[in-house]
């Protein structure tokens, strides 16, 4: 119902919504899915998303205010229930998200309520956590809406809210990954035409994958925004270096795909090297000499492969090894980088989920 001009609920205000998203890893194509590339040659990724995830806690309320709150910030910010809240440098981003719902699923009618999220992993990790909050809010906003919704509509639009309203600097494939879930391989194209493949893959071979993956986190990435920046420019302004190693990496998304699906692990492994020997020619800044030493670290203690997640500069690397010699590869990395972490992994076969509590 509406009163003093404020949408309140009909059912009670004690009610919970409660969603969640998952992070995922990108292991191969990565880049592919920015524009202008995906819009000139068409983009190819394949992925999976894994057992971290973005939480978020919508309480509605009859007080006229709206509030927000991130507990990976130690962030609140409170403000009049208005159609659109102006941004201020604080949570930014929640207001983005909430402007949009208000104006495109609530007849531009405010809303009284306290938004809060939560997620597994530091920010600039390299999993796609900034797209993936978004999809996870845009999720519980839509359960407290009843808004009729399908992936692909989700995804897109936790995308233009991020991409184009938000203005923020980023390809396309963690909203679709963290809507859809599981194994995908992601086709990208002009017009925001994407296309989402799911895969079945054997359960011996995400077995084998989970026992040999190892995740690493470096540290907070600072430049991935101006990475990205930098690698849209350079397809632009037709860099060759850059192009061919963009049209590499694609080929390879494609190779990977053959691979993981017959289970065949050297080839996968191969892969996964030359992918990132052709990512680090995309743009500058992708790798650095703490990367390349961590990767040299790696290697030397047993991992066959490894790369960034993500954009690069820092976040998460992942490395594959034998099962058998995977704490030998974690100790080295212990051993030459005391400020990093291990982190444990498992992938999984849900995408965003939300959920009422009376």
């Amino acid at each position: 119902m509406l009163s003093s001009g404020f949408f309140f609920y009909a059912y009670s205000i004690s009610m919970l919504i409660r969603s969640r998203a998952p992070l995922r890893l990108g292991l191969a194509g990565g880049g592919t899915d920015v524009s202008p590339y995906c819009d000139l040659f068409g983009g190819a990724i394949l992925n999976v998303t894994i057992d971290y995830y973005a939480y978020t806690t919508i309480e509605p309320t009859d007080t006229g205010y709206v509030e927000f709150y991130s507990a990976d910030q130690n962030l609140t910010a409170r403000y009049e229930s208005r159609p659109v809240l102006q941004p201020d440098g604080c949570l930014d981003l929640f207001k983005v998200v909430y402007n949009h719902v208000v104006r495109v699923y609530n007849g531009n009618r405010p809303l009284s309520l306290k938004v809060s999220t939560r997620v597994d992993v530091p920010a600039g990790s390299g999993l796609g956590s900034s797209s993936t909050l978004v999809v996870s809010m845009v999720r519980a906003y839509q359960e407290l809406l009843s808004v009729p919704m399908g992936e692909y509509d989700l995804a897109q639009a936790a995308y233009h809210i991020e991409r184009v309203e938000a203005g923020l600097h980023g390809g396309k494939q963690d909203q679709y990954a963290a809507t859809f879930g599981g194994f995908n391989f992601m086709e990208f194209g002009a017009n925001n035409h994407v296309l989402v493949n799911p895969l079945r893959v054997k359960d011996w071979i995400v077995s084998e994958l989970e026992a040999s993956i190892i995740l690493f986190y470096t540290g907070k990435s600072r430049v991935s925004a101006t990475i990205i920046e930098e690698q849209s420019k350079n397809v632009e302004k037709k860099n060759t270096r850059a192009l061919e190693a963009m049209h590499a990496i694609k080929r390879e998304a494609l190779r990977m795909k053959e691979h993981l699906l017959r289970g065949d692990f050297p080839m996968l492994h191969r892969v996964l090297q030359s992918s990132w020997q052709a990512k680090k020619k995309m743009a500058s800044n992708i790798s650095n000499d703490r990367i390349e030493e961590l990767y040299r670290c790696a290697l030397d203690a047993g991992a066959y492969c490894g790369k960034i997640s993500g954009a690069g500069g820092g976040g998460f690397m992942m490395f594959f090894a034998d099962p058998c010699l995977k704490n030998n590869v974690i100790d080295a990395l212990k051993s030459y980088d005391g400020e990093g972490a291990v982190y444990g992994c498992h992938f999984t076969h849900t995408g965003s989920q939300a959920w009422r509590i009376p």
